[in-house]
């Protein structure tokens, strides 16, 4: 019996010793005042002293292209006349057909009029140097210039506002208006 009280007795020393240490955790474990000091704060209002727009300037750059007319294509091509080589060939052929017997006969008719076709489209052709037609055009070309395009955004406000007697300042993306919210944070001045 005695055996089973020593037990029992270490066995309750034992839960009292985890016990204990089991309320003291936490309290050991809760942080220090001064680290809970800003989880202390509140909000309060504040009047707005002034509040100036901020813009910035941005560019979007636009490319610009027209068709321009910068001059004339020329072109010239001598006047062709075909009369000339009918008639030389006529000619041509009539003579060659007086010479010649036979199959002699035939091939003198048709160097004949190979001949005349040639010389008298030469002579109504001035040999390619006579007349020439000149004709034109006009010549286009595609022009482009970069137009800057400057356009101004409103990116927020430069704001000035009084709390419990002094002005702080601050930007903020919109209008605030009259009153701004502010948070408050008290500490213990030591």
């Amino acid at each position: 019996m005695k055996a089973n009280r020593i037990k029992m007795t270490r066995t309750l020393a034992a839960t009292a010793l985890v016990a204990g240490l089991a309320t003291s955790a936490p309290a050991a474990a809760k942080p220090p005042f001064k680290a809970r000091e800003f989880q202390d704060s509140f909000h309060d209002t504040a009047w707005v002293v002034a509040r100036t727009p901020v813009y910035e300037e941005i560019n979007t750059p636009r490319r610009e292209c027209w068709t321009e007319q910068v001059g004339y294509e020329y072109s010239s091509a001598p006047t062709r006349s075909y009369g000339g080589a009918i008639i030389g060939a006529i000619a041509g052929g009539i003579l060659g057909n007086q010479v010649g017997k036979g199959t002699g006969k035939t091939v003198a008719t048709a160097i004949g009029a190979a001949t005349g076709a040639i010389v008298g489209d030469n002579l109504d052709n001035d040999g390619g140097r006579g007349e020439r037609v000149v004709t034109s055009r006009p010549r286009f070309e595609e022009r482009c210039r970069v137009l800057d395009q400057w356009e101004r955004r409103l990116t927020g406000y430069n704001v000035v506002y009084r709390y419990q007697g002094r002005e702080y300042t601050a930007f903020l993306p919109y209008d605030p208006g009259d009153t701004v919210r502010v948070r408050v944070q008290v500490s213990l001045a030591e």
